[in-house]
């Protein structure tokens, strides 16, 4: 046993990875734990993993496991890819933004980057980036990813990833979807997992776990076989094959077939739409984007937002504008977005009398 090292009520909103274990998921854990399994995926709960997909995805899906988002997408877009390949993406995107050049460093892809102001690609902004194919100056646009809800909160409807898909395959292009939070999109769109999937021409996927109640594991799932090659072997190279991997697939077991994935989503979408009402009305908040999944985007003064963080954690998105991002998660209380809603109250009070007293 080890000595408890932090606060069990301390509680923030600055990301889903911030949260425990789903209840299901450590008590799985726990089952998978017994006697022996062979290692590297040759186990009884990796097998199981590929039927518990399928059912939500396809008899066609293939699943990976691996260990973290980064490595799910890593390995998803070489996979897809050429040495001379070029991915297009939003210029939000977490593969542009937050993965500190690995498909770049790891999958040896080019990205060519799309500015947009909701973070969704669109044909007409693919457009801008698909051209100069076949020209040896250039490096080709092979795959297009699209991050599902985008890390501006935003999300694709089913229609406008159909929409892509056929853009794309119609150029010989392939379609990638980044699904960390996969989860919270069928769920605040009130669709099936492969409506904005298998149904709509995605060829690869990404499934998130970890940000849903998993300790750590993601879900590199194969739709179209045609789309890639060597999947297994790029696994292994890019460090994402767990030795013991029946713990990865024993909690996306637990997770799926419990339907703990569907509700833990809808009980962060939930949270974050609380929350938005609660400071929404608030004078010196603006909330700054259209809140469809777990996220809340709002603008606030920086003198509150600094006070604030001193109380609960979460980040400024950008110190220009004085954005800053709220995440709920699945183990997100009422209670706790009532009272960082108090919090916000006191600190933007707060500031309001600093300024006051500074201007006397």
């Amino acid at each position: 046993m080890i000595s408890r090292l932090h606060d069990p009520a301390s509680r923030g909103f600055a990301s889903d990875n911030n949260a425990g274990i789903h209840p299901n998921v450590l008590a799985a854990l726990n089952t998978a734990n017994e006697g022996h399994q062979t290692a590297y995926g040759d186990d009884v709960y990796t097998e199981r993993l590929q039927h518990v997909f399928r059912d939500h995805f396809g008899p066609s899906a293939s699943v990976y496991p691996v260990l973290t988002g980064t490595g799910a997408n890593v390995v998803g877009i070489q996979a897809m890819s050429e040495p001379w390949g070029a991915v297009i993406c939003a210029e939000s995107a977490h593969v542009n933004t937050d993965e500190c050049g690995a498909p770049e460093r790891i999958a040896h892809v080019k990205l060519l980057t799309v500015p947009t102001p909701d973070g969704k690609l669109t044909p007409a902004l693919i457009e801008q980036q698909a051209g100069g194919r076949g020209d040896v100056h250039r490096a080709q646009p092979t795959v297009v990813t699209i991050t599902q809800p985008t890390e501006l909160g935003t999300l694709y409807t089913p229609q406008e990833i159909a929409d892509i898909c056929s853009y794309a395959h119609e150029r010989d292009m392939t379609v990638y979807l980044d699904g960390a939070r996969l989860a919270n999109a069928a769920a605040a769109l009130d669709v099936p997992l492969r409506a904005l999937t298998t149904d709509a021409g995605v060829d690869v996927l990404s499934f998130g776990g970890t940000k849903n109640g998993l300790l750590l594991g993601e879900a590199l799932v194969v739709l179209n076989p045609d789309a890639v090659r060597g999947t297994e072997f790029l696994r292994k190279a890019a460090a994402q094959l767990a030795s013991k991997m029946r713990f990865v697939s024993a909690q996306f077991i637990a997770l799926i077939e419990s339907g703990a994935w569907l509700a833990n989503a809808r009980h962060a979408n939930a949270m974050a739409r609380r929350l938005a009402e609660a400071v929404g009305a608030l004078a010196g908040v603006r909330i700054s984007r259209p809140v469809e999944s777990n996220a809340v985007f709002a603008v606030l003064p920086a003198d509150a937002t600094a006070r604030l963080q001193k109380r609960h954690a979460f980040y400024v998105r950008d110190d220009r504008t004085g954005e800053v991002r709220w995440m709920c998660s699945f183990d997100t209380t009422p209670e706790d977005v009532d009272a960082f809603a108090a919090a916000v109250a006191e600190e933007l009070a707060a500031a309001r009398t600093d300024t006051g007293a500074e201007q006397t």
